[in-house]
């Protein structure tokens, strides 16, 4: 076994490859970039080396400084973990030219799947099924219009060298093509420097089912069973589960038979995953799945498929590439249970997903789920990187104990300081089609309105949090006439007035001070008696009866902009205004912001033109993906604020539109 490794990579998953270093008694090296000094990835490691300041380009892009730390370090072996130049042939490569072990698989093999095109002629050679499209080298737009015209419509555009739902479109009809086959084009070229797309039939009720394969450096080759990816926004995804619902034996060894013949075909070494398309229309039958592409990595999912083996992944890794020989044979495998995995973002699903920032300035996990994560309570979430907080793991011995415990680590899972998509998940857990075990790849955008429902918070939650604003949560010294604000008043009790609001809903709540415990709070959805119990801010007396919260206030530049109320497994989030800074903004419609921090990657909209509701207007990138931000109305551009390369804050105006006319 090496005694010490380097890590290429940051957060959650350097973490998780720290933790079974360590149990092997191996030492670890982690890479940091700025933004990420202080991060936990770099207190967990036995050494750390900065690389270079916070974008990935100039960090954890950069091959020669990393392996030039790997030997300055006296690593043995460098683990890429996934994502940055997890899947870059090159890099492997120079960690060998260096006389350095790369954990996973050759650059042959790395090269063979790097490129969606060419992994899918390798493939079709193996006689793996592969999904019917045009994978060639020209790029014309009229020729591939023309391909999508033969293919027919819908379709989809793929970057080859892709991954994570970047540089993916579903075109419908022929006239989003050209929009759509620019934007693929952009999102490629920004996140793998390649611009070169393919064109795939949509598949009619599409499931996206997955193979593990293990293979070691003797030509063996194994599959460690399926996982159903088929809960996804945007092409990327959201919930994972092992086994796959509705899967048959007679299936699932089809599948794993082709996924090892992939595996084999490539002489492939390590942990890998073989991805597929399956029609799931007419239930799962062997003749109706697709090759989609190989990950020559680790995936995140990955820990469902430990759940469900009892293998660690991570250490099997790191077996292989000493060139110790498979420990098992396909036989010694078998499935125990059944597993979820949820992605815990730092994002706000009713604007479109977008990733979020902020800090984390209250985290609790839940102690009945594995939490692979690489933050804790009061870290960033920057914009630098990917928004997300953690992964949420639960095993049962069937989907049914499986769910029910998803559905108790959500609730139990606390977060302030940044908007976050735990409601959105829970809300999937409760979908009454996935409890069924209903999934495929349009769910998510079919049932995204009932998701997405948000009623009016309780009453409690409202008054909780204009009690936390005003600070009279916290213990109160008797001792101290200054330590209360609810002061003596000759004519009734002190009153205060606070603004809350919660996405385009406002709340005016006034609370009365009859002593330092307990208030009297109205709103426009009712009035509620509160009283705090002595020395335990989490519990009170609500009309008579006691109830527990929890509530995290966040503050900017010294004043709280942002209160956290969790409720009963929820949480309530509210934006408390600034009466200066909030103040004075045209009407919503009239403007366009950036929703979050960004690079503008096109500005479409132009002075003195008229534009209708829904046309885009700008082209906004964040953290590698692309949003495309429109106009809320019909109205005619009034004067345009950015260019093209330019780089903007969360809440910046970009376009202006001329109010509409009574």
């Amino acid at each position: 076994m090496f005694s010490k490794i380097l890590i290429a990579n940051r957060g959650e998953i350097a973490v998780r490859i720290m933790r079974t270093a360590k149990r092997l008694g191996v030492a670890t090296v982690a890479i940091y970039s700025d933004a990420d000094a202080g991060a936990m990835h770099v207190a967990e490691a036995d050494e750390a080396v900065r690389i270079g300041p916070a974008p990935v380009a100039q960090s954890y892009l950069q091959a020669d400084t990393i392996i030039a730390a790997a030997k300055a370090t006296g690593a043995e072996a460098i683990h890429p973990g996934y994502g940055f130049l997890s899947e870059n042939p090159k890099f492997a490569e120079e960690i060998d030219q260096a006389g350095l072990v790369f954990i996973g698989p050759s650059a042959e093999a790395i090269r063979a799947m790097g490129l969606k095109d060419a992994a899918k002629a390798v493939m079709e050679k193996a006689q793996v099924p592969v999904v019917p499209g045009y994978h060639g080298e020209r790029q014309e737009p009229e020729f591939l219009a023309e391909q999508a015209d033969t293919i027919g419509y819908p379709v989809l555009i793929k970057a080859r060298a892709g991954g994570g739902g970047k540089g993916m479109r579903k075109v419908d009809e022929p006239g989003q093509f050209a929009d759509a086959l620019q934007g693929a084009q952009r999102e490629g070229k920004a996140s793998f420097g390649d611009d070169h797309v393919l064109i795939e039939k949509y598949v009619n009720s599409p499931r996206h089912i997955e193979i593990q394969v293990l293979g070691d450096q003797h030509g063996d080759a194994v599959h460690l069973f399926e996982r159903d990816c088929s809960l996804q926004r945007r092409h990327q995804k959201v919930i994972e589960e092992a086994p796959a619902p509705g899967m048959t034996d007679e299936m699932r060894a089809a599948m794993g038979d082709a996924a090892v013949k992939a595996a084999k075909a490539i002489g492939y070494s390590g942990a890998g995953t073989v991805e597929f398309i399956v029609d799931g229309s007419d239930g799962l039958r062997p003749d109706r799945f697709w090759f989609m592409e190989m990950n020559t990595r680790l995936q995140v999912e990955h820990p469902i498929t430990e759940a469900i083996t009892g293998l660690d992944l991570v250490a099997l890794q790191l077996r292989v590439a000493v060139g110790e020989p498979l420990p098992f044979a396909q036989s010694d495998l078998a499935i125990y249970g059944h597993a979820f995995e949820a992605r815990l973002y730092a994002e706000d699903v009713p604007k479109g997903f977008l990733p979020a920032i902020g800090t984390l300035d209250y985290l609790r996990f839940s102690s009945a789920a594995r939490n692979d994560t690489g933050v804790r309570e009061g870290d960033e979430i920057t914009p630098h990187y990917d928004p997300l907080i953690a992964k949420v793991i639960v095993h049962g011995s069937s989907r049914h104990e499986a769910l029910a415990k998803m559905r108790d680590a959500l609730a139990d899972t606390l977060i302030a300081g940044t908007v976050t998509n735990k409601a959105f998940l829970a809300a999937l857990f409760r979908h009454e089609g996935f409890s069924k075990g209903e999934v495929d790849t349009g769910l998510i955008d079919r049932d995204l309105p009932g998701l997405l429902h948000e009623g009016s918070p309780p009453m409690l939650a409202q008054a909780m949090a204009a009690i936390a604003v005003l600070g009279l949560a916290g213990e109160v010294d008797r001792q101290d006439p200054w330590s209360s604000l609810s002061g003596w008043r000759l004519w009734g009790a002190a009153q205060h007035y606070v603004k809350l609001v919660q996405g385009k809903k406002a709340f005016d709540l006034r609370v009365s001070l009859r002593n330092a415990r307990d208030f009297k709070v109205s709103s426009q959805t009712g009035t509620i008696n509160v009283s705090l119990v002595e020395r335990a801010p989490d519990r009170m007396i609500v009309d008579g009866h006691m109830q527990s919260l929890r509530f995290a206030v966040s503050e900017v530049f010294g004043r709280v902009a942002l209160v956290s109320v969790f409720l009963n497994g929820e949480t309530f989030v509210f934006d408390v205004p600034d009466g200066v800074t909030d103040a004075g903004y045209a009407d919503p419609g009239d403007d366009v912001r950036a929703p979050m921090p960004g690079l503008v990657k096109q500005v479409r909209a132009k002075t003195g033109h008229d534009v209708s509701r829904g046309d885009a207007l700008v082209v906004l990138e964040a953290m590698k993906m692309e949003h495309t931000l429109a106009a809320a109305r019909d109205g005619t551009v009034a004067e345009i604020y950015v260019a093209d390369g330019d780089q903007v804050s969360d809440g910046d105006l970009l376009v202006s539109l001329v109010p509409e006319k009574e």
